[in-house]
């Protein structure tokens, strides 16, 4: 029987209400609320400002809840190359995947907000090179996570005889999740070495299908088995679920922007009780999906997350 996984994205913009105080207490709440109801993994973004919203480091904050929580599983949707050196980030996620004994998805990606770089000093060079830099930056994350002492000589990146101890618990490394889904660039990156890949949220399912003909051909042109990669999707941009028809209706006018049309609303939000929204799944799953990435446009509210729960045969 195929088992399914369940990720829950919770993005800075889901605490733009709270204080500075509030924002860690109740992210760390909601994240054992997480492991409690059996969801597999949780994720936060990698973004340093937005005007003067609270925003914490996605890496620090990570590492505060691996010492938190004991089960779930915990990752980046996705790393920003451009921010950090790749040598260092090989070194810190090996660390987080040994103090979360073995819990550890790591997420990278090129980089797509040009603002943040230009603010913080990071340079912010064209797509194609962003994704050169990318390709590069996870052969070295790579060796540096495999080998005993590393070396590489790229464009971009440098090692010599670098030594990356302790290692990963996961073995031979920790799942490797490429996000992006350029065609002309990022998918042959993800052809290379994804273990997983993230596409954000598509239109349609013929978009998500169009992508993944690619993303086959791709590795077929470099020899690797296509059912190697974990199919993964993003069911909608968000989903909005309550128990019935009137509680739906009632947080449909909660939360749908008063510019917005019902029709505009749903090109982005799953909307219906859980197990109808789960039952919209099921063109993806026809597919091979097993990994769906989840946003629930009621949070901080975790009722989203438990009506999902029950629907979902998830176990506590």
């Amino acid at each position: 029987m195929t088992k399914f996984k369940y990720g829950v994205f919770l993005p800075f913009y889901a605490f733009q209400t709270q204080t500075s105080n509030q924002y860690y207490r109740q992210l760390k709440n909601i994240v054992l609320e997480c492991e409690r109801l059996g969801y597999d993994s949780i994720w936060l973004d990698d973004h340093l400002m937005y005007g003067n919203t609270p925003i914490l480091e996605c890496w620090t904050t990570l590492s505060a809840l691996a010492a938190t929580t004991s089960k779930i599983r915990l990752g980046i949707m996705v790393t920003c190359n451009t921010h950090r050196n790749p040598a260092l980030v090989a070194k810190a996620m090996a660390t987080m995947d040994v103090i979360s004994d073995g819990r550890l998805e790591f997420g990278i990606g090129a980089g797509v907000q040009e603002a943040e770089h230009e603010a913080y000093g990071f340079s912010f060079p064209p797509p194609s090179v962003r994704i050169a830099q990318l390709e590069e930056a996870i052969e070295v994350i790579r060796r540096l996570w495999v080998y005993p002492k590393a070396s590489y000589q790229g464009k971009y990146y440098t090692l010599k005889d670098a030594v990356c101890e302790p290692k990963p618990k996961q073995k031979p490394h920790p799942p490797i999740i490429v996000g992006g889904g350029g065609e002309k660039y990022t998918l042959k990156v993800a052809a290379k070495y994804a273990d997983r890949f993230d596409w954000g949220f598509l239109p349609s399912i013929e978009v998500y299908k169009h992508k993944l003909s690619i993303l086959k051909r791709n590795c077929e042109l470099i020899g690797r088995d296509f059912r190697q990669i974990e199919l993964s999707c993003w069911p909608s941009g968000q989903i909005l679920i309550a128990a019935d028809q009137r509680m739906l209706k009632e947080k449909i006018a909660k939360y749908k922007p008063a510019n917005a049309s019902l029709e505009e609303f749903k090109q982005y939000t799953l909307i219906g009780t859980a197990k109808e929204c789960i039952r919209g799944f099921q063109a993806y799953i026809d597919l091979g999906v097993t990994y769906f990435l989840l946003y629930f446009a009621d949070l901080p509210s975790v009722d989203g997350l438990r009506l999902f729960k029950d629907a979902s045969g998830l176990r506590d």
